[in-house]
């Protein structure tokens, strides 16, 4: 998982979390909103685009990235998944795909292909009018 720098964090919130707990998620503020500077992680140009594609609506135009997480119960929890859920972010940001290589046909493939559509327009015209000649 990649290392993430401190100063990227720009801000680290705690917020009542929603669903399921009873009286526990009334008081305690246990979910986490973690703000992270993109700019400030020093990703190469392709990794800040792509991490711009998988963020998607969780990045704002200023650049920052926003990751809230209240899967557990505590605080702490919420905390390292929230940082977990960053790393894994960055670290798939970080995979290149496999540049294509181009093909071309063969002069067979090409013969074939053109053989198949001289059949089918055959085909095709034989289902016209009958014209006596």
């Amino acid at each position: 998982m990649a290392e993430i720098p401190e100063a990227a964090i720009v801000e680290e919130k705690f917020l009542a979390a929603s669903g399921p707990g009873g009286q526990n998620v009334n008081k305690v503020a246990t979910a986490v909103q973690l703000r992270v500077d993109v700019f400030r992680l020093g990703l190469a140009p392709y990794a800040y685009q792509k991490l711009k594609e998988l963020a998607g609506s969780r990045m704002n135009a200023s650049g920052e990235l926003v990751i809230t997480a209240r899967r557990f119960r505590t605080q702490e929890a919420n905390r390292q998944d929230a940082r977990e859920r960053l790393g894994e972010l960055v670290d798939k940001a970080h995979e290149r795909q496999a540049r294509r290589v181009k093909t071309k046909p063969s002069r067979t493939a090409k013969a074939k292909r053109v053989d198949a559509k001289k059949a089918r327009s055959s085909v095709k015209a034989g289902r016209g009018k009958v014209r006596i000649d």
